[in-house]
């Protein structure tokens, strides 16, 4: 990871003031697994700490951990409700417990995906975006080089430490973000940091 620092403190001083201040790149990650996609799915729209109580329900009621497609779709749509989960979310839910167990979703292939392969094949899923994508390749598959266009944090960070007047769009933060490359995912995780607001997965 030194090499990672050495070379975005080196080619974009405002990062390299960012990093100075946030200090040193502790990023946790996650098993590229079912469940931790479930997790993203659960997260979206919703304050940590709420999304956090219903996804540890929902591990509860699937009795099995980490749970499985089968698990989940042993759980009657009523029960699933009752733990919190909105109908929308619920039914994304259980489209992505049918295609992993069909294997049209195969968790084991990602490693040896491209990041836009992995987009094309998560983004078939109901409920599953770019942005769901982008996460799961950051802090599951553990790619260095993502940029989430799409996350309001990262685009926060970036007006905030470029003294932007408005919200970057894609554009604008592939064009800020050129000189990070192939290192795009440890600067965006700094920019989370600098705004005391982690990206959660």
């Amino acid at each position: 990871m030194r090499k990672a620092l050495n070379h975005l403190k080196r080619s974009d001083p405002v990062m390299a003031s960012i990093i100075e201040r946030v200090g040193p790149y502790k990023i946790q990650y996650r098993d590229p697994i079912f469940q931790t996609l479930v997790r993203s799915i659960v997260y979206q729209q919703l304050h940590g700490k709420a999304a956090l109580t219903i996804f540890n329900r929902l591990k509860a009621a699937a009795k099995v951990d980490p749970f499985t497609p089968e698990s989940i779709l042993k759980l009657r749509p009523a029960r699933m409700r009752a733990l919190g989960l909105s109908p929308q979310k619920l039914s994304y839910i259980r489209d992505l417990a049918r295609l992993t167990r069909a294997g049209e979703v195969d968790f084991e292939r990602f490693g040896e995906l491209h990041d836009e392969a992995v987009i094309e094949h998560l983004t078939r899923v109901k409920g599953v975006g770019v942005w769901t994508a982008h996460m799961f390749l950051i802090f599951a598959l553990q790619r260095h080089d993502v940029l989430p266009t799409g996350d309001l944090g990262v685009r926060a960070a970036m007006k905030k430490a470029y003294n932007l007047s408005e919200l970057p769009t894609p554009d604008e933060m592939t064009r800020i973000a050129a000189p990070w490359r192939p290192y795009c995912s440890v600067a965006c995780w700094y920019l989370w940091r600098s705004l005391e607001n982690q990206g959660a997965m």
